[in-house]
């Protein structure tokens, strides 16, 4: 299998973040990538580095105001009179649709969900490269190959059209599903990380053209809490085309290959021409976050069930997945399992 990456996903470094009131290191670490590389050529797959798309595959899905915001906020920031290091937001609008602020601590509030996304100079750049990594792997789909593999960092799946949030800038699964609709009618986006793809869900929630599925963490205790949950089904011409399968804490093989094959059923109901699988490892037993507790077997046997039961031309998406020492040891069970039920 294909896999792209970028040696300059490595160069955005957040510092901290605040959890539960209290500043942390922040766990989207650089060193993440190290692993995953690893896992993925433990796995066989030959890794490229992606082109430079430019800006149109990930205009396509995110707000010029938005991208103009990213691209310049940090030059901003750093001229206030003590200003931290990196962008975090103090201040977040209750309504999102009146004026937009002219100023850098305004705009960083509208922009960002939480203090989760800090954004360093380094950041937009990183966040490129993510983003057309998925971009080569949705290109490697559409040219033929069964499956390809972008190791995507800074993940996505939380990046609202015009929000960043929970380490994501980018929604990378949602731009290669929007690159995947160049030749594909009908595109669905299978999440499995641990926390619910509520960026993804919004940027298509009104949407017929691309279904949304995601098994994760219940959201009543647990990240992103107001999105995720199971009556959350679209709006307007969406309706009907966003499904959400919240788990149990603490869940493990068995319970997420069941609620799988509800997700399967799901999905060849609609009949999508291509599918994006937005792959979190944080559903791990032993992953920092300890939401789920999927096994490494277990993610060899999502990876084969995936390929086996869905047979279709897949762009496979890194998203969460944090330092632990089975890190490199999922993703490889996982592409193991996928191929070999693919091949």
């Amino acid at each position: 299998m294909k896999a792209f990456y970028a040696q300059e996903q490595r160069r955005h470094d957040p510092k901290a973040f605040l959890s539960s009131g209290a500043p942390k290191p922040n766990p989207e670490q650089p060193e993440r990538v190290e692993r995953l590389l690893a896992g993925a050529g433990a796995a066989g797959c030959a890794v490229e580095r992606p082109a430079d798309f430019g800006l149109s595959p990930i205009a396509a899905v995110h707000a010029p105001e938005y991208l103009a915001f990213l691209q310049t906020i940090h030059e901003r920031w750093q001229r206030i009179e003590g200003a931290s290091e990196e962008v975090i937001p103090n201040i977040h609008p209750l309504a999102r649709d009146g004026a937009y602020p002219a100023s850098a601590v305004g705009q960083a509030g509208y922009h960002m969900a939480d203090t989760a996304c800090p954004i360093s100079a380094e950041t937009f750049d990183s966040a490129c490269w993510s983003a057309w990594s998925a971009v080569a792997a949705a290109e490697a789909v559409m040219a033929g190959a069964p499956a390809a593999y972008a190791l995507c960092r800074p993940p996505g799946h939380h990046a609202f059209q015009d929000v960043a949030g929970g380490f994501c800038f980018l929604n990378n699964s949602a731009i290669a599903a929007q690159h995947l609709r160049r030749n594909a009618a009908r595109v669905a986006i299978l999440d499995v990380d641990l926390h619910h793809g509520n960026g993804t869900q919004g940027i298509f929630y009104a949407r017929p053209d691309v279904l949304t599925v995601s098994l994760h963490a219940d959201p009543v205790r647990f990240y992103p809490f107001f999105w995720g949950h199971a009556d959350e089904r679209g709006e307007g011409p969406g309706l009907g085309y966003n499904y959400n399968l919240p788990l149990p804490r603490k869940s493990g093989d068995r319970v997420f290959l069941d609620a799988l094959e509800e997700a399967f059923r799901r999905i060849r109901a609609f009949a999508p021409n291509a599918l994006v699988v937005a792959l979190g490892l944080d559903a791990y037993e032993g992953d920092p976050f300890g939401g789920l507790s999927v096994t490494t077997p277990g993610f060899a046997r999502i990876g084969e069930a995936i390929a086996a039961k869905l047979r279709l031309p897949t762009a496979i998406v890194q998203e969460g997945g944090y330092l632990c020492d089975a890190l490199s040891d999922n993703l490889t069970a996982f592409l193991t399992g996928f191929g070999a039920a693919s091949g």
